[in-house]
């Protein structure tokens, strides 16, 4: 996972980057190299479109491994590489991802738990109501948590695709002349870091060709950051296209493909990153105005650090990042970061003290921000308010229908079905069982769906924050961190920004060179506001670089009690036995913090950290216990070549005087190969495959920042008049929601920016040649004008009214999970649940029920709570929020 929704943002922003992909069309570029982030081709084939009722899942690894090989002939389709195809598995990951991967598995488990439970509850229901549908099967891939290193899953999977490779290379024409090279999960290391390493050390050779043409398929947004890290132009993204959520989606149609274009993606930055008012004598060097910009990216939160609370892409974050970097430039006296830098003592590649500077500046702009989101809180909270009052008098005014209909004719339909259910007079057709399955299919997502919304059991009025009110920092740390007092505050305020600031330099190397530690983690659950970073200039960073975690030792810090059946049983036995020394790592119930969230999903999930030195005291002795395959799952190794027989290369491979590649027949590509035990495949046959081991080559520096001699930079084709002017989202007057931006809307939308291209609004002079864009013409339709315009809670147009405090508290005492309590110190009031069997229905999704436990789910409000109908919401990545 990357940068939340920064891909949507960035296409809406520079639509020309990315253009469609498919088997038929042959691509504007012809691409040398083909890289696969493969997870982004796991998941989707072990769990396809999981909200899609008329799909069937895979049920076992064969299954799975069939529907990958499948995705990656049609990728190789479209992008027909001519050199190298490398694929690149998630092997064991640093520690600094690690707590993320545990948060998720977790909250994997517990979510299958329910799932389960009301499926079981769904298929009673449909039983006694004498509908049939297909009976549940028996599933190997039922726990996708199995997609870890060390897993049978991950070890077959490596086995599979060995063998598939070797058949394409012998078989298939687009296979037979490449190189192909498998980086599976023993080989730690995240897949897509695994590809920029090999990218990086490629260009530090002296004989590495500048216009390599590259291609990378990848789902993470953070691709793109990585793509624009490498300094390669000629470089683009393919990933499958996500369909807007109101789209039906056929599963028998071909999916559809999308190529981001790095090079479009520089002249869009080239463009609107353009420094107005440098220091004096000062040269502007666009190279660095790319690093700074990935840096910057970094304070809206990705893999590793929790975003800033001020800071949503969905509210316009990088927007605002953007603005504030080019009209205080002159101010900050120059560059943020200095690549060339890197690998020197105490992080001299960040200008910390200028880093202070920017992000402070940025702090000036929270106030205003936390103003906005919570009058479109107040706004959409009167809305929902309404809808509710609405379904329940309609489902009043149906109740009172159905039971005059009930009087004369529910007596003789319950004799029916219990004769039918009893004596099976009429036989069910597969039509039929086939229909009621969906509609079981449909009901189930429902369920779930609304077990999910926060709204209908109130927990989302909890706000003890109240952003942007006085005292509200305090409350924050008293909350967040539970410190309370200035004296207090101001040294975890100390220790926060301390950590934030090693884990900004930790990502920034990370990005750009390699793992700095592979055992550095950030040590909360949140962050400090944008105003907090005053002394960050003083901070001082050394990391320890140390050594990545065993398979099984990575297995054991990050999965739940529920996926030990994935481990080894000794292994096993320390999450499961309460005597174990570790036990208290794997809580089954667990704290989810779900203040201000209008999903429980968007809940920051508050598990204990892993204690490395303790996690490795008890498995230190375990790995001699291993059996052989065991062993193998749990071992550390490098990558594969293979390649076919009748190329160059192979001929001679086994004729070395040297392990070093000669990049005279390896159609360029550098790196050291050794012969392993099985190095050729079918070697009887003519069409036989070799596979011997590769590592990357140790020469060659890895941290080039500029573009390399040689290089030809393609025809710029985007202009001054492409670049919308940016207006930031406190300062937009109005601002359609998140929901109705990608609602069904969104194809009118577009439709009317086609036809209006011609009178596009630019930030430049008009003197400039138009190049197509978006207008601004008073004759469009008004909720058009003003494009990303709105974010979060906020529909409508205008400014909201204030809230009517009276009306809306009396309005929301009969609000059935509320009861009014007398108001609180903040101008807010208190409210807390009443009975579970209270809870009301909300529209179309069913009734809800309020985990009893204070685990997991939610923290619950009680009377005690200083609870305001002004929560705060933070976390962003959601289509269909609202």
């Amino acid at each position: 996972m990357g940068v939340p929704v920064f891909y949507r943002w960035l296409t809406k922003k520079y639509e020309k980057v990315i253009e469609d992909a498919n088997s038929n069309t042959t691509p504007t570029v012809e691409y040398d190299n083909l890289y696969l982030d493969m997870n982004s081709i796991i998941h989707p084939c072990f769990h396809p479109n999981d909200d899609n009722i008329n799909t069937c899942p895979p049920t076992t690894f064969v299954e799975v491994f069939a529907n990958m090989f499948d995705y990656i002939d049609h990728l190789v389709t479209i992008v027909k590489p001519r050199k190298l195809l490398y694929m690149a598995i998630d092997g064991v990951a640093p520690r600094g991802k690690m707590n993320q991967q545990r948060t998720r598995r977790f909250t994997t488990a517990k979510d299958d738990e329910m799932r389960e439970a009301e499926e079981e509850r769904l298929r009673k229901q449909f039983e006694m109501e004498g509908k049939q549908v297909v009976p549940k099967q028996k599933c190997e891939v039922s726990d996708s948590n199995i997609i870890t290193p060390g897993t049978e899953f991950m070890h077959e999977l490596s086995k599979a695709l060995k063998n598939y490779v070797s058949s394409r290379i012998s078989s298939h024409s687009l296979w037979k002349d490449i190189m192909v090279i498998l980086s599976d999960s023993n080989v730690p290391g995240e897949g897509e870091h695994k590809i920029m390493s090999f990218i990086r050390k490629q260009r530090g050779l002296s004989d590495y060709d500048p216009n390599t043409v590259h291609c990378l398929y990848g789902s993470d947004a953070d691709l793109i950051m990585l793509g624009l890290s490498s300094h390669e132009p000629h470089f683009s993204i393919i990933r499958e296209e996500v369909p807007n959520y109101y789209d039906k989606v056929d599963p028998n149609d071909e999916k559809r493909f999308k190529l981001l274009h790095i090079w479009l993606l520089r002249e869009y930055l080239e463009l609107d990153m353009k420094i107005e008012d440098p220091p004096k004598n000062f040269v502007v060097d666009f190279e660095r105005i790319v690093d700074d910009f990935i840096f910057i990216c970094f304070f809206a939160g990705n893999d590793f650090l929790p975003r800033l609370p001020s800071l949503d892409i969905y509210e316009g974050a990088i927007d605002l990042l953007m603005t504030v970097y080019k009209q205080e430039f002159h101010k900050l006296g120059g560059y943020l970061v200095d690549i060339s830098k890197m690998g020197e003592k105490h992080s001299a590649f960040v200008k910390l003290s200028r880093v202070e500077k920017f992000i402070l500046m940025v702090g000036t702009y929270e106030e205003k921000i936390f103003n906005k989101r919570s009058a479109i809180r107040d706004k959409k909270l009167r809305r929902l308010i309404t809808d509710h009052e609405n379904s329940r008098q309609e489902e009043h005014d149906a109740c009172n229908f159905i039971d005059i209909e009930n009087e004369n004719s529910s007596d003789c339909a319950l004799r029916i079905n219990k004769a039918a259910a009893s004596n099976n007079v009429c036989p069910v057709s597969d039509e039929e069982i086939l229909k009621n399955t969906n509609d079981f299919k449909e009901e189930l997502k429902k369920c779930l769906k609304a077990k999910g919304d926060l709204f209908t059991s109130g927990d989302f009025l909890t706000d003890k924050i109240k952003l942007g009110t006085v005292g509200f920092k305090e409350r924050y740390y008293k909350e967040k961190f539970s410190v309370e007092g200035s004296t207090s505050i101001d040294v975890k305020r100390k220790e926060v920004v301390q950590k934030y600031t090693e884990g900004l330099l930790w990502v920034l190397e990370y990005y750009f060179s390699g793992v700095a530690s592979w055992t550095w983690f950030y040590p909360f659950h949140y962050s400090p506001f944008a105003s907090d970073f005053k002394g960050m200039g003083q901070v001082r960073v050394n990391f320890e670089k140390g050594v990545p975690f065993l398979p099984f030792d990575q297995l054991l810090s990050i999965l739940p009690q529920r996926s030990s059946y994935a481990l080894p049983k000794a292994y096993a036995q320390l999450m499961l036995d309460d005597q174990s020394k570790i036990f208290d790592l794997f809580p089954k119930q667990f704290e989810v913090d779900i203040e201000g969230k209008r999903f429980r999903w968007m809940g920051v999930c508050k598990l204990p950290y892993i204690d490395e030195r303790r996690l490795l005291a008890e498995t230190r002795e375990l790995v001699k216990g291993l059996s052989e395959n065991e062993a193998l799952r749990n071992s550390v190794e490098v990558d594969r070549l293979l390649v076919g027989s009748t190329t160059k290369l192979a001929e001679k491979i086994c004729s070395l005087s040297s392990n070093k590649l000669d990049t005279s027949i390896s159609d360029g590509i550098g790196g050291i190969i050794s012969l392993c035990h099985k190095c050729v495949e079918d070697n009887e046959h003519e069409d036989s495959v070799f596979c011997v081991k590769y590592e990357l080559p140790v020469n060659g520096t890895s941290c080039y920042q500029h573009l390399l001699f040689g290089v030809n930079l393609p025809e710029k084709t985007i202009f001054e008049n492409d670049i919308d002017e940016t207006v930031l989202w406190h300062e937009q007057q109005e601002y359609p929601s998140r929901f109705e931006r990608f609602g069904p809307w969104s194809h009118n939308q577009d439709s009317w920016r086609s036809s209006n291209r011609e009178d596009r609004s630019s930030k430049f002079p008009p003197n400039r040649t138009t190049f197509g864009g978006r207008s601004s013409s008073q004759n469009a339709p008004p909720e058009f004008i003003h494009k990303g315009g709105g974010v979060g809670w906020g529909s409508g147009r205008g400014k909201p009214d204030r809230i009517n405090r009276e009306t809306l508290n009396d309005r929301m005492s009969s609000f059935s999970p509320f009861r009014k309590q007398q108001s609180n110190d903040h101008g807010g009031s208190n409210y807390h649940h009443q009975s579970l069997n209270n809870v009301p229905y909300s529209r179309g999704r069913g009734r809800t029920y309020q985990n009893s436990n204070n685990v997991y789910s939610s923290r619950h409000i009680s009377s005690s709570s200083s609870n305001s109908l002004r929560p705060q919401w933070s976390e962003s990545d959601d289509k269909s929020r609202w």
